[in-house]
């Protein structure tokens, strides 16, 4: 664990962070609309962050891959430091909250991708965070899937200019109702604002119109593309030329989706050189997770679960693929190129790294005042990316994946060092073989003993704030009314996308809430949301596409559509609990309710003429003047 001196005391919080650089108190207030002003020198690096969404390993033709063709990617590659052995979450939001803190996901309160636990603590410092307060002016184009709500939306966490889908898929429950990855709308600094074109070109287009304004300022730029991930809505012109290659239609889209990011990534570059910017600009490639189109894995055995060989696709050699622990789940791709820094000239750096390095390092390597007090999980590699890679010292890391509610120890971890995985029980020497077929837990006892204790120790440290609630914070003028949607509900199942809602899935939850200011609240409850503009007994109308030009993965869970007659909505909010008739003209049932100050939870009721009952999908809170 890398430390930055510290003060005495406790950690300091993004809040007292700001205050050690000398910020305003309009800037944490509001601690996304400024930077503090520090002199810029013009030497400082800009820095660019492409993460892409569910591409693995093996998704790119660099790496081996003998159908799919990124050609973008291939030549970054050539001009790059390659790290790799680079490790990731096996799945979206955890690997997200690594990324921005330098601490391991779970420790920041992250460790689903819905539920409640997707949401980053409001007291960790982010990326944004730290390079805001040294003087850049800071903007995320695409998937942030760290939070909706305020405190944790990312113009809540250091970035000045945010454009984002909602959720961590666009068309789940948070994000704008009907949105299909073409002419959508997406979220500006909070605000719902409408598109025309797709998603990830949009994205692109307004990360470059971004850097082209107040030139004077560095710049960092977090561009997490929504793509590959499913649903698998692509242009039918990037499709084509893998359907013709009989991938089977499922692949074929989403090799489509990796050719559209390829192309805007040779966008982005030869834009940067056209205005002279790509010399001092740190540009980093890299993936989330392992790839959830790009192999086929042999069936479940007789334990249910994936042995995580794959039997169709490319996986680069490797075992698994998203959300798996061995290797093919979180072993990720991580390009950085600085021609102005001497960093690239396509090399490889073998030592073992991880989305918790980036922030050290880049901190390092842009010179920036690091948050004091912070304790990182990771450390810097600057000097890995420098050639010093034969006095780097051995290491141990760690992952695993906690899609619950409440993590437990033992399930699905792995430790991992330059040679060997320890995978639960099974030990693999990496080295001799990086397929992950032979265990060898029987040959090594003391090395299995070894990593277990790492692991023991790991855990220890990592879970003393589980039990603790990421509170939604109503009430502040930040956010009002706030808006929430069943994602974020504590429960057994939760309804997270806008299929699920279609489909009136029966299921309930509370959301975790704080009220920051006692007061009287509107509490409104929806089956549909707002934007819909439809009542709860009846059904939305839904976008039409032309087939020729859009390839959209409708009904992707296959669930049928549903109206109910709902006659009876119930709120349950501290020590507030009333019912009201529904009727068929009703858009949302609203509730007037007097609440204190402090953390509480809130739950609905919707039930139907037949007598079940399942909770309003999407609820507004406005604290009345």
């Amino acid at each position: 664990m890398t430390k930055v001196p510290r003060r005495k005391g406790k950690r300091l919080d993004r809040r007292t962070f700001m205050v050690s650089l000398g910020a305003s108190a309009a800037m944490l207030s509001t601690p996304s609309l400024g930077t503090l002003a520090v002199a810029n020198d013009g030497k400082r690096p800009n820095v660019i962050l492409i993460l892409t969404d569910d591409q693995g390993y093996g998704d790119m033709s660099c790496h081996g891959n003998p159908v799919l063709k990124t050609p973008n990617i291939d030549t970054l590659y050539s001009q790059s430091a390659r790290l790799t052995d680079f490790h990731v979450d096996p799945t979206c939001s955890p690997t997200r909250a690594a990324l921005m803190t330098g601490r391991y996901s779970s420790r920041t309160g992250v460790w689903h991708t819905f539920m409640g636990r997707s949401l980053l603590r409001k007291d960790e410092t982010t990326m944004a965070d730290v390079f805001s307060a040294n003087g850049y002016k800071t903007g995320i184009f695409g998937k942030w899937h760290l939070g909706d709500n305020y405190p944790y939306r990312p113009n809540d966490r250091g970035f000045q200019e945010s454009l984002i889908h909602g959720g961590g898929v666009v068309g789940e429950t948070p994000d704008y109702w009907g949105n299909d990855y073409f002419d959508d709308t997406y979220f500006r600094n909070g605000k719902p604002e409408k598109f025309q074109g797709y998603s990830c070109d949009i994205w692109f287009d307004e990360a470059m119109k971004f850097i082209g304004k107040e030139k004077k300022k560095p710049f960092f730029v977090y561009l997490p593309t929504n793509t590959p991930h499913g649903p698998q809505n692509v242009p039918v012109k990037y499709r084509k030329p893998y359907e013709a290659k009989k991938t089977g239609q499922p692949r074929a889209s989403f090799y489509g989706m990796i050719a559209n990011i390829d192309e805007n990534i040779g966008r982005l570059r030869k834009w940067l050189r056209k205005n002279g910017l790509e010399k001092n600009t740190i540009l980093i490639f890299m993936t989330d997770n392992g790839t959830s189109g790009g192999v086929t894995l042999k069936p479940l055995d007789k334990n249910r679960r994936f042995d995580g060989f794959p039997t169709g696709g490319f996986g680069a050699g490797l075992r698994g693929a998203k959300v798996s622990v061995y290797d093919g789940g979180h072993r990720a791709a991580c390009f950085v190129s600085w021609p102005g820094g001497d960093i690239g000239h396509g090399k490889d750096i073998s030592p073992i790294s991880a989305h918790i390095d980036m922030l050290p390092t880049l901190i390092d390597l842009c010179g920036l005042r690091g948050p004091e007090g912070v304790e990182f999980d990771g450390k810097s590699i600057a000097s890995l990316l420098n050639g010093a890679e034969s006095q780097w010292p051995e290491r141990t890391l760690f992952v695993h994946n906690q899609r619950i509610e409440n993590p437990k120890k033992w399930k699905d971890y792995a430790v991992m060092t330059d040679d060997w995985r320890l995978v639960g029980k099974e030990l693999y020497n990496i080295k001799a073989d990086p397929g992950q077929k032979k265990d060898v837990a029987a040959a090594h006892p003391k090395i299995v003993k070894q990593l277990t204790l790492a692991y023991e120790q790991w855990w220890k440290s990592i879970s003393e704030r589980f039990d603790e609630y990421c509170n939604i914070v109503v009430g502040t003028g930040l956010e009002n009314p706030c808006r929430l949607a069943c994602q974020s509900w504590h429960g057994a199942v939760v309804p997270y996308n806008h299929e699920h809602v279609r489909a009136g899935v029966q299921a309930n939850g509370f959301w975790a809430i704080e009220v920051a200011r006692r007061g009287l609240y509107e509490i409104s409850l929806r089956r549909w949301p707002e934007e819909a503009n439809t009542t709860i007994n009846s059904f939305p109308s839904q976008k039409k596409r032309s087939g020729t030009e859009h390839y959209l993965a409708w009904n992707l869970y296959k669930l049928p559509n549903k109206v109910f007659k709902i006659t009876q909505a119930r709120l349950k909010v501290a020590d507030f609990d009333a019912t009201k008739p529904v009727t068929d003209g009703d858009t949302a049932i609203r509730f007037k309710v007097p609440l204190k100050e402090g953390p509480m939870r809130l739950q609905t009721w919707f039930k139907d003429a037949d007598g079940t009952s399942r909770g309003a999908y999407f609820v507004s809170i406005r604290r009345m003047p």
